[in-house]
């Protein structure tokens, strides 16, 4: 399987529009698609419409598809020159606009290359780690289709009293399903986790909704595991903001993954809330 047949991203006769059958396996444990699911789909859509492959694409987020709905992806390519597609795409359930993509898409012939960001030292291996903790049943939606190996993370509840940590989380990622490669729809899927490392570096119980994702893609080599390199920069006037590194399991720097989002609470669990004080 690879990342569109995961995604459920079809074709149409008219080469410029795609569409996404909204279903649970794409979608989160709250009853709408994964903010990832919506960037790999609209990336996929641009690459297969250009005959590109993508460098860069950001995506923001205008409101909630659902399980149950058609999201149509309508491509439009503002440039295309002899090496480099300039492209959008405009995600939409009928008039409802759900996100847009706009990308940059092609290759350069350049000899000079360099990585300057490095996969932090002393890794454990995914199997020696455990696996991410649930706290809801996620079974059957886009959480549960992941394999995720906690490496630097608080990885029981009763951690997350409140406790701010250093904004860094660790985390080995593999989604089993896909087994032709890692591409830039898989990595936009993967990168999508800044909110998840907003909940943990405040130590509370909850996360965030997207605003945004921008998405930088450089060598892709082939991997299993994708290290997940979370960082916090700053959490203010309740918005997060952060990225992802993401590297394969050799050290290769394949993505970076930029996100603003709102910090949100989990409805129905005890702990930290807004005021610091524990919910009832």
């Amino acid at each position: 399987m690879d990342s569109r047949q995961f995604l459920g991203l079809q074709p149409t006769h008219n080469p410029h529009r795609w569409v996404l059958p909204v279903v649970q396996g794409i979608s989160t444990g709250g009853g709408f698609l994964f903010g990832g699911c919506g960037l790999g789909a609209a990336v996929a859509a641009m690459e297969g419409t250009s005959g590109r492959k993508a460098v860069w694409a950001t995506a923001q987020y205008l409101s909630y598809a659902k399980p149950g709905e058609v999201m149509d992806i309508d491509v439009t390519l503002a440039v295309h020159g002899h090496q480099i597609t300039q492209a959008r795409a405009v995600c939409h359930v009928g008039d409802r606009e759900i996100l847009t993509v706009n990308a940059a898409l092609g290759d350069r012939d350049l000899e000079e290359n360099g990585q300057f960001e490095k996969m932090p030292l002393n890794i454990p291996k995914p199997l020696d780690c455990k696996e991410r903790p649930h706290v809801l049943d996620w079974s059957g939606t886009i959480s549960g289709r992941m394999d995720q190996r906690m490496v630097k993370g608080r990885e029981e509840l009763e951690e997350l009293d409140g406790t701010p940590g250093d904004g860094q989380v660790l985390l080995w990622s593999r989604i089993p399903e896909v087994i032709e490669g890692v591409d830039a729809a898989t990595l936009s899927i993967l990168g999508d986790f800044v909110p998840m490392g907003v909940g943990q570096s405040l130590g509370i119980r909850g996360g965030g909704n997207s605003l945004d994702n921008t998405l930088r893609i450089g060598k892709l080599v082939p991997t299993e595991w994708v290290l997940l390199d979370i960082r916090i920069h700053m959490v203010e006037r309740g918005f997060g903001h952060g990225l992802v590194h993401m590297f394969a399991e050799d050290g290769t720097l394949m993505a970076t993954a930029s996100q603003s989002c709102i910090i949100r609470f989990w409805r129905d669990m005890p702990g930290p809330g807004p005021s610091g004080k524990a919910k009832k």
